[in-house]
């Protein structure tokens, strides 16, 4: 009981920006209070065990992707019921949250959480039927959150300046775009028409927009880095998402690319597809040694302490999913001199995950310590 209480208090505790008190919503203390506050973004545990697991069964390490497997169907659902209770209990600081420039792009994290569990199934289960329920879940979160979360960042009447208003957390909407992309091509490869066209073209479609959302927020975010003041407290993990929006980008296109023999549309587009796929390949290549150099400047130069935080599950996501890209593209395309860098880059997601959940576990070993007292 002492250990589920501390496990609750943890998934709670992730970081928060001061909330101004709302009547009649006001929680009563304690795990109440962290409920009201839990952050949307917490999805991205499930989305880095859920690629790292894929990343192991690419490689053949089946016994490892099935254990990650079942641990993502966990947390997922944890953190499903207790998104839910949140909604349920304090709506208005919920749906508050999707008009908080800062806050807002990290529901964008359940979106692509779903895609990647859902991708889990067709991959590790072969489970088409609930691969396909994941796939509607996705696209109708996408739809809604989207425009939802958009629409409210532009008609709000106060908004924060460039600096204060813009992190690499908003490309977690190219993320959840991509992760959709990803998901429909893996079902395309096992429906038969007419099916399987819609199926492609949905993931073809996905893709794209992908990518446009990227150039644009990409933008903004480099404009913020070169013309803005940078302190160490702003470069968050989450700033690796610049990363690992371009190695889901990759991935999508190389299963595009897979599926051409299947939908004759995609051949008329297949050296547009290879292209782009090697654009988006190259382009989260260059940010590795950047965000490398970031960090050291961060944690060596400025002294940044390094301690467990739940923002770090945003940096073991890109490790892996540019694993996994690199490997599917040198699959699709014949580039089999890029092939080492899938293992060496998962066996790095592998450590950096182990990392994060050790700090999860001793956290939650603290906080049940403190439970007792």
């Amino acid at each position: 009981m002492i250990l589920c209480r501390a496990v609750y208090g943890e998934i709670m505790s992730f970081p928060k920006k001061t909330d101004v008190s709302i009547p009649h919503e006001q929680p009563s203390g304690g795990v109440h209070t962290q409920l009201s506050e839990l952050s949307p973004a917490y999805f991205g545990m499930a989305m880095a065990t859920g690629i790292v697991s894929l990343g192991t069964q690419l490689v053949g390490l089946n016994s490892i992707a099935n254990a990650l497997f079942l641990l993502n169907i966990i947390a997922y659902t944890t953190l499903l019921i207790l998104t839910v209770l949140r909604m349920s209990l304090y709506p208005r600081r919920f749906f508050g949250d999707m008009t908080d420039h800062l806050r807002g792009s990290g529901f964008f994290t359940t979106i692509a959480a779903t895609g990647i569990l859902g991708s889990q199934f067709i991959l590790l289960k072969s489970n088409y039927f609930v691969g396909a329920i994941f796939l509607v879940v996705a696209v109708l979160l996408w739809v809604g959150l989207t425009y939802t979360i958009f629409a409210s960042f532009t008609i709000k009447e106060e908004k924060p300046t460039l600096d204060k208003g813009i992190s690499g957390a908003w490309l977690l909407a190219v993320v959840a775009t991509q992760s959709i992309a990803i998901l429909s091509a893996l079902l395309a490869e096992h429906v038969g028409q007419p099916g399987k066209l819609e199926m492609n073209f949905l993931a073809l479609s996905m893709w794209l927009w992908g990518g446009m959302l990227y150039i644009w927020m990409m933008s903004l975010i480099f404009y913020r880095y070169t013309f803005f003041p940078f302190s160490p407290a702003d470069l968050s993990p989450p700033y690796w998402i610049n990363m690992g929006a371009m190695a889901i980008s990759t991935l999508a296109g190389s299963l595009l690319i897979i599926n051409v023999p299947h939908a004759p549309y995609l051949a008329s587009l297949l050296p547009f597809i290879k292209g782009f796929t090697v654009f988006y390949w190259v382009t989260g290549t260059w940010w590795i040694p950047m965000l490398l150099i970031l960090g050291i400047w961060r944690h060596v130069y400025k002294r940044f302490p390094l301690k467990y935080d739940p923002l770090y599950w945003g940096a073991v996501f890109p490790l892996g999913m540019y694993a996994v890209s690199t490997g599917r593209m040198s699959q699709a395309m014949g580039f089999d001199f890029l092939w080492f860098l899938a293992p060496v880059f998962l066996c790095i997601a592998l450590l950096a995950w182990t990392m994060t959940f050790s700090g999860l576990v001793k956290d939650l070993l603290r906080r049940a310590r403190a439970f007792r007292v």
